[in-house]
């Protein structure tokens, strides 16, 4: 049969070969799409439960306890340190606050003394895993 007598409308037949090959990159390409639509909500859920997550100054540990400018707690009352936040802060206000803005409901210098007290946080403390999420970079 020469190549005048296929008609122009009909595609040439294809080896086995090439249409199993065919059919495994589709699947392939199927899985990857649904894996990829599995994994993107899970990653904005991450990044949306981080912004939200909350840091108590001082955590319950230290309630009524101050903190001066080092970050460290000492007693009520001690000169130059500040109370505790009366709610603790999210996530996000902390991250926009490592950037340079000062933490809300409070002033430079409490803010400064506040975020001090963040970067000290160790496992274990309360509002130490938000502030690592916000910290590690992805």
């Amino acid at each position: 049969m020469e190549n005048s007598d296929i008609p122009i409308d009909e595609p040439a037949p294809e080896s086995d070969d090439s249409v199993s090959s065919r059919r495994r990159m589709l699947a392939l390409g199927a899985v990857g799409v649904s894996a990829a639509l599995t994994i993107r909500p899970a990653f904005a859920q991450t990044a949306v439960s981080v912004m939200n997550c909350q840091i108590p100054v001082p955590g319950p540990a230290g309630a009524g306890q101050y903190i001066d400018t080092r970050g460290i707690l000492v007693p009520a009352g001690t000169k130059g340190a500040f109370p505790g936040s009366p709610r603790p802060f999210t996530g996000e206000e902390v991250k926009r606050a490592f950037r340079g803005q000062t933490l809300p409901g409070a002033s430079y210098d409490q803010s400064q003394a506040y975020l001090q007290y963040i970067r000290r946080l160790q496992a274990g403390q309360s509002g130490f895993t938000c502030f690592a999420s916000i910290t590690i970079p992805r």
